[in-house]
């Protein structure tokens, strides 16, 4: 490795979404099972889709699911900064763990982020330091002209510790080659030269058909591609930004698998605004018989056995949203029918019966939907823990992170919350990941709904995410050019590599 530190490489994307952080996983998972000691990194992201460590740091739950991946504890070392988005113009900023204060987006740009690039390059730097390699992920494109003089997860960090690039572009989207060249061709001299080359990505069909596209790609940049990564279906890894765009009548991949039982359970899922760590429910789509919906309207709740209001970095605001679509009265109906609703983090505080927020939105006091005895009160500090307990006879692990404090009044203790009837209500984020308590759950829903569902006796979400993750690092071994990409990662970026212009402006 260079210099006595470990070798790197950053994985960028022509846009979001292109598939940096699965990249990065499989890349993460084939080192490791060369023996590899390897970390991943992303110096700066912006999802409300999160993860608590052991040590208490709130990190972006891509970060972590590709620390698992490289099977190594994840830490606040891997993803310094983090930005939760608030609205449209605002995100609470998240540094080594911890909120460090709201910021628009011009304030941040303006300033704030440049302040960070030193503890960025120092978290990078004492990974560099223990492991042999690091994965670093880029967000959304390297060639945003408007922001490259203060980015600090893109070209900048490159630069900086001198690491290879290789470009992840979605062909399935269409427009790859002029992606993967304009990308190239916007940068400036010093940024190209370390841009090794291309990895296209979810590919369907002949490869021999595109091998043309790629020798002219070649001779127009000088850089060679390093692998097409095949379309795969029924990965379930866990997203960073959130789903796209409309969320209405969105399915999260299951298992294929038929049911156990005579019938299959339907759960439907409040796509409420800001809704964060919707990946709480990816444990229900693993089971067998179980379809997860994401749903905007009162009707699609009528066949649900199951309602899950999601975690939110807006409470007050799903609130109001839940009112104007009618789902609050909705909610209010199968409250009062026995059928089973489930609340989780913001979820669990909107079925509550008032909430004080002088933090999160300002709004003051305002009305829960009183489908449980609680109140919550937003505090300053934010709660962020590993809670372990027991529930329906069964052990339970989790995850918080929640400024609301909730005073539970009555009903039956669970988790840190209560149940009344059917309706159920935690702070606990991944507590349906855990096999034993999840299965009880179901047979308490599918009761409670008249359905003849059986869970499966032996699956295990553990075990099906590693399976994800091998197939991830199974797509790298066998459709990249894995001997070219080491030598990248150990020796970094080839010298001599052609300039593209016409550079940055």
């Amino acid at each position: 490795m260079r210099g006595g530190k470990g070798g790197g490489l950053l994985v960028a994307g022509t846009t979001s979404d292109a598939g940096k952080s699965v990249v990065t996983a499989g890349i993460c998972r084939w080192l490791v099972r060369k023996g590899l000691k390897v970390a991943p990194f992303k110096g700066q992201n912006m999802s409300l889709n999160s993860f608590v460590t052991r040590e208490g740091a709130e990190i972006g739950r891509a970060q972590a699911m590709q620390a698992q991946a490289a099977r190594v504890e994840p830490t606040a070392l891997m993803n310094p900064v983090l930005l939760k988005p608030g609205g449209d113009r605002s995100s609470q900023v998240v540094l080594m763990g911890r909120p460090v204060g709201e910021l628009s987006a011009k304030g941040y740009h303006g300033g704030r982020q440049k302040e960070l690039f030193e503890p960025v390059m120092a978290c990078l730097e004492e990974l560099r330091s223990t492991y042999d390699a690091v994965i670093c992920e880029g967000a959304g494109s390297p060639a945003e002209i408007n922001l490259r003089r203060t980015d600090i997860v893109n070209m900048g960090v490159a630069r900086a510790a001198k690491l290879p690039v290789v470009v992840v572009g979605d062909i399935d989207r269409g427009g790859v080659f002029a992606q993967f060249f304009g990308t190239t061709a916007l940068l400036s001299p010093e940024d190209q030269s370390l841009v090794a080359g291309y990895l296209v990505n979810k590919f369907r069909g002949d490869v021999s058909l595109l091998e043309p596209g790629l020798d002219m790609l070649y001779g127009l940049t000088g850089r060679r591609t390093f692998g097409v990564l095949p379309y795969a279906h029924g990965l379930g890894i866990d997203e960073e930004d959130g789903l796209r765009v409309s969320l209405r009548g969105t399915v999260r991949e299951s298992v294929v698998a038929p049911p156990v039982g005579a019938d299959v359970l339907r759960v439907a899922v409040c796509a409420v605004p800001l809704m964060s760590n919707f990946t709480d429910v990816d444990a229900l789509a693993a089971e067998p018989g179980v379809v997860v919906r994401f749903v905007d309207r009162p009707e699609e709740l009528v066949d649900a056995d199951l309602v899950v209001v999601p975690g939110t970095r807006g409470t007050v605001k799903a609130l109001a949203w839940l009112r104007e679509r009618g789902l609050a009265d909705a909610l209010a109906r199968r409250a009062a029918e026995g059928r089973p609703v489930l609340g989780i983090c913001g979820g669990f505080q909107a079925l509550g019966e008032r909430i004080e927020d002088e933090v999160e939105s300002k709004a003051g006091v305002v009305d829960g939907l009183g489908l449980l005895p609680v109140r919550v009160r937003f505090g300053v500090e934010k709660t962020l823990a590993r809670p372990v307990g027991e529930a329906l006879g069964e052990r339970v692990e989790g995850y918080e992170i929640h400024h609301g404090v909730a005073d539970v009044r009555g009903g039956t203790p669970f988790l840190d919350g209560c149940r009344v009837g059917s309706v159920w209500g935690t702070h606990w984020h991944g507590s349906l990941e855990s096999d034993g308590f999840r299965r009880a759950f179901l047979r308490e829903v599918a009761a409670a709904a008249g359905r003849r569902f059986v869970p499966a006796p032996d699956t295990s979400f553990g075990a099906l995410r590693e399976e994800q993750l091998d197939r991830l690092g199974d797509l790298i071994e066998e459709h990249a050019d894995t001997d070219a990409l080491l030598r990248l990662i150990e020796e970094g970026a080839p010298t001599g590599l052609p300039f593209v212009p016409p550079g940055a402006p």
